[in-house]
């Protein structure tokens, strides 16, 4: 089981009593949002270092089109994975071990986190 997997299944049981049907929806949604904030943290540090070693692969436009194609493939593949049979054989498997539990301030904190270095990385050179 993947990091990933796990994120989605920590989420998924912490709003599933207080939201019941929207729980798989959150889950689903904070995945992939956490999936395009290292794709995006990735994709800017490749940019900075390829700038540092005067390689010109593709312009900025066509990064940025690059990047919202590869979000959108990201979020269909986790809709794809999460919304059925899958869901519940990661959430057996779960049952089974029960050190899975993240902090609130963690999952907050995550993806606000990755942003924030994004940002910086973008801004820095």
């Amino acid at each position: 089981m993947n990091y990933f997997n796990q994120l989605y299944l920590t989420v998924f049981n912490r709003f599933k009593a207080r939201l019941k049907q929207k729980a798989n929806t959150v889950a689903l949604f904070y995945v992939s949002f956490v999936e395009i904030a290292v794709m995006l943290l990735m994709g800017i540090f490749f940019i900075k270092f390829l700038d540092q070693m005067n390689v010109v692969i593709m312009n900025g436009s066509n990064a940025w089109l690059l990047f919202i194609i590869a979000s959108l493939f990201i979020h269909f593949k986790n809709w794809l994975n999460y919304s059925g049979r899958k869901r519940l054989i990661l959430n057996a498997k779960l049952s089974k071990r029960k050190d899975l539990d993240y902090s609130l301030f963690t999952l907050i904190s995550l993806p606000f986190g990755l942003l924030g270095l994004s940002l910086m990385m973008l801004k820095v050179l």
